[in-house]
C-alpha cells in the first residue's frame, strides 16, 4: 500500500489504489448480497415489469375479461375510441382540476405547519405528532370518517354549521362542491408528510442569516421571503414534483366517498380505468387508457424537471 505525501507532517493513504489492488468483496458477501436482492427483483418483475408489458400488449386488443381466450388484435381502435369518450374527457379534466388545486394548497398548509412546529415552545413535540398523524392513517379510513362527518342531514360538520346559523351543505352529494371537498380532505390528510420535510429544511437554515437580517432592520415578512423561501427552494422543487405525481394517482377518496359522482364530477382517470377494466371487464380499452396516461405523466415529469433545471441555471 502506497502513501501519498501531502506535507512534511501529514500523510494520506491512497484508498483508491488500495481498493484496486485488493479483493474488496469476498465471494460469500457477493452471494449474500444477491440473495437479499433476489426477492425484491422478483417482486419488481412480477408487479411492475410484467404488468407494463401486459398493458402494452393488451392495449392493442379487444381483450374481454370473461373471454380471455377470445381476444384479437384491433390496432388503434381503442385509442380512437378515446377521442369520442366524453366520460374519459371529464375524468381527465377532473384529475387536472384536482392537481391544480391540491398541490399549492397542500404545500402551503405543510409549510405553515412546519413554521409553527419549528417554534421553540413548550409541547411542540405533541403538535408535530398531531399534525403528522393524518399522513400515517389509511386513506380508506380517513375517507369513511369524513363521509360520516359530512353527511348532509346528520353529519357533525353540518350540525356545527347549523349551530352557527349557517344552512346545511350537501358537500359530497353536490356536483359543485364534491371535488372541492375532496381537495380539502386530501390536502389535510397529506400535508403532514410534506411538513416534516419542510421542517428538516428549516432546521438546516443558518440562524446567523436571520440575526444579520434583524440587525439590518428586516421585519418577519422580509426574513421569510428573502431568507426562508430561497433556502427552501431545493426542497420545494422536490415536493412539487412528488406531490404532483402523487396527486395524479387520486382514486381512493372519490371511490370511497362519492363513487365518482355526482354526475361524474369527481371521477378521475385511475378510477375510470378501474371501472372500465374490472366492472365493465374491458381490459383492452382500460390498458390503452393506462398507456396514454402513463405517457402523459412521463412527459409531465420531464417538463417539470426541465423547468426546475432551467431555473437553477438562471
Amino acid at each position: 500500500m502506497k502513501l501519498e505525501k501531502r506535507s512534511p507532517f501529514i500523510q494520506v493513504r491512497n484508498t483508491t489504489e488500495h481498493y484496486r489492488q485488493s479483493q474488496h468483496y469476498k465471494k460469500g458477501e457477493v452471494i449474500s448480497a444477491y440473495g437479499f436482492l433476489t426477492p425484491a427483483v422478483i417482486l419488481a418483475l412480477l408487479f411492475i415489469v410484467l404488468p407494463i408489458i401486459l398493458a402494452f400488449t393488451y392495449g392493442f386488443t379487444d381483450y374481454y375479461l370473461l373471454k380471455p381466450n377470445d381476444k384479437h388484435f384491433n390496432g388503434l381502435d381503442n385509442f380512437k375510441q378515446m377521442l369520442s369518450d366524453d366520460v374519459l374527457k371529464q375524468s381527465f379534466l377532473n384529475t387536472i382540476k384536482f392537481v391544480v388545486l391540491v398541490v399549492p394548497l397542500q404545500l402551503s398548509m405543510a409549510l405553515g405547519l412546519a413554521l409553527i412546529a419549528n417554534k421553540k415552545i413548550r409541547g411542540v413535540g405533541v403538535f408535530r405528532t398531531a399534525y403528522f398523524s393524518p399522513a400515517v392513517l389509511s386513506l380508506v379510513v380517513i375517507s369513511i370518517l369524513w363521509t360520516v362527518m359530512l353527511n348532509p342531514t346528520s353529519g357533525l360538520i353540518n350540525e356545527i354549521l347549523s349551530n352557527l346559523g349557517i344552512g346545511k351543505q350537501p358537500f359530497l352529494s353536490s356536483a359543485s362542491q364534491a371535488m372541492y371537498t375532496i381537495v380539502f380532505i386530501s390536502a389535510w390528510s397529506g400535508c403532514g408528510y410534506q411538513m416534516m420535510i419542510f421542517l428538516a429544511g428549516l432546521k438546516n437554515i443558518d440562524h446567523q442569516m436571520y440575526e444579520a437580517a434583524e440587525i439590518d432592520g428586516a421585519n418577519p415578512f422580509q426574513k421569510f421571503f428573502y431568507i426562508t423561501l430561497p433556502s427552501l427552494k431545493p426542497i420545494t422543487m422536490f415536493l412539487v414534483i412528488t406531490t404532483t405525481i402523487q396527486a395524479f394517482k387520486l382514486i381512493v377518496q372519490p371511490m370511497v366517498m362519492t363513487g365518482g359522482g355526482p354526475d361524474y364530477s369527481t371521477m378521475t382517470i385511475l378510477q375510470y380505468i378501474y371501472e372500465y377494466g374490472f366492472r365493465h371487464r374491458n381490459i383492452g380499452y382500460a390498458c390503452a387508457i393506462t398507456l396514454m396516461f402513463t405517457l402523459f405523466l412521463v412527459i409531465l415529469s420531464i417538463g417539470i424537471k426541465k423547468l426546475f433545471r432551467e431555473e437553477n441555471v438562471a
